[in-house]
């Protein structure tokens, strides 16, 4: 696997290099190749190549295994500067991903440490399995050392194919959020996405929907939770990140018996108008010169994106492509659903959490919805903690991708908090 990985990079290097991108598309998985096209990715290599010279030297590349996909990492030297070029590659020598990052990110991931507020003696891990047959999924419960039984939460990743930590390079977000509030005396159980362990035999679903993907796993999870000896079953508790808090309502609405809803970054305009966003986003930092109207990429994105508010079951069709390689049952589901008018319809506790530098989900795109649509709502908690980028990382500056690689752990006072509300919900159903 990782060979394969290795060569698919390597051909991937020699193409840049020849300026040949368009060939790139022929290495690509289909539904990467439907995003945009590889031509895209001269600009960026230019870019670079303009700033630090001819390429001198291209390393010999490091890869690693990473969930279903390996990711590989190349140190290319310039005569002025060195960056890295950091590829995910699939099983079949399939490119995911790609993407430039400072020469740093060329060095291979140092194993995982815990936050300094885990106490890995405070609680246990145990192996379970989520759902049923034929898209069960493997878990893990974090389960604190307690003569009482305890509060609990589910976990629920955000989009892509994520692991049960959210591995993104050498972070692992839900882990953070597992240890930390084990380690505060929560149950905490996080699962691979269906995606993530059928993501093979997902391949050929063309009708995979919202629920497929996040409310049928998180139901189990939930009861699951409630069935366990040592978990209090009228405190369980749903925590999404990103796309999983956007979803987190409408869990709550398939399993009634969820106790309340924590929803970190979690986005509440379309998922289309939010992807054209962050390329627009991404485009100024990067190039801020440039007239982002006139920008192919930008265009071609959101010509996809107008596509998705056009779509009905009609538009399936075996030679048109779905809009940003997302199958069109998914759209649908997710073009009918409005997280915050679900939300204000829920009778339970609430906490709203978002990062001040997210530039992904953001306090003006998206936060705003959350205190509009629920300013109404008895019990709804909204925190912004302002160094925070989507991650829960904290950081200076305007935000970006590369500032996700470094090695570090979710904000400590974001983990603080959550499990001070979670306390405190469960204090006021007790005394009730």
């Amino acid at each position: 696997m990782q060979q394969d990985a290795v060569a698919t990079s390597e051909a991937v290097m020699r193409l840049m290099q020849a300026d040949r991108f368009a060939e790139i598309d022929e290495l690509r998985v289909p539904g990467l190749r439907d995003q945009v096209s590889a031509d895209a990715l001269r600009e960026p290599w230019q870019e670079l190549i303009t700033a630090y010279g001819p390429v001198t030297q291209v390393g010999a590349p490091a890869s690693e295994s990473s969930g279903d996909n390996t990711v590989v990492r190349t140190l290319v030297t310039c005569e002025r500067g060195a960056f890295a070029v950091v590829m995910a590659v699939d099983h079949a020598g399939g490119l995911q991903g790609l993407q430039f990052a400072p020469p740093e990110a060329a060095q291979p991931v140092a194993p995982w440490q815990p936050a300094s507020y885990v106490d890995p003696a405070s609680f246990t891990e145990h192996p379970v399995t989520v759902g049923s047959e034929p898209w069960a999924t493997p878990g893990t419960l974090s389960l604190p050392n307690s003569s009482r039984v305890v509060p609990a939460v589910v976990l629920v990743s955000g989009s892509g194919p994520a692991d049960r930590d959210a591995t993104i390079g050498r972070n692992k977000i839900m882990k953070d959020l597992a240890w930390g509030l084990a380690s505060e005396g929560i149950a905490v159980l996080r699962f691979d996405k269906v995606t993530h362990t059928h993501g093979q035999a997902l391949a050929d679903v063309t009708d995979l929907t919202v629920v497929d993907e996040y409310v049928r796993p998180a139901v189990a999870a939930v009861r699951l939770l409630r069935d366990h000896p040592s978990v209090d079953a009228d405190a369980v508790f749903v925590l999404g990140h990103s796309q999983g808090g956007t979803v987190a309502p409408r869990i709550a609405v398939a399993e009634p018996a969820v106790a309340g809803l924590v929803v970190l970054a979690g986005a509440t305009q379309p998922l289309h108008h939010t992807i054209v966003r962050q390329y627009r986003y991404l485009t100024a930092l990067q190039a801020p010169e440039r007239d982002l109207d006139d920008d192919p990429t930008i265009q071609e994105i959101t010509r996809q994106a107008a596509l998705v508010d056009s779509l009905d079951m009609a538009s399936s069709t075996p030679n048109h492509p779905p809009p940003l390689g997302i199958p069109i049952p998914y759209w649908l589901d997710l073009r009918g659903y409005d997280p915050v008018a679900v939300a204000a319809q829920l009778s339970k506790p609430m906490l709203i959490v978002q990062g001040g530098r997210d530039y992904q989900v953001t306090v003006t795109d998206d936060l705003v919805g959350w205190r509009t649509g629920l300013a109404g709502h008895p019990d709804v908690t909204i925190r912004v903690f302002p160094a925070d980028n989507h991650l829960f990382f904290s950081g200076a500056g305007p935000s970006e991708p590369a500032e996700y690689e470094p090695a570090q752990h979710v904000d400590d006072a974001v983990i603080a908090d959550v499990a001070q509300w979670i306390h405190q919900r469960v204090d006021v159903t007790r005394e009730g």
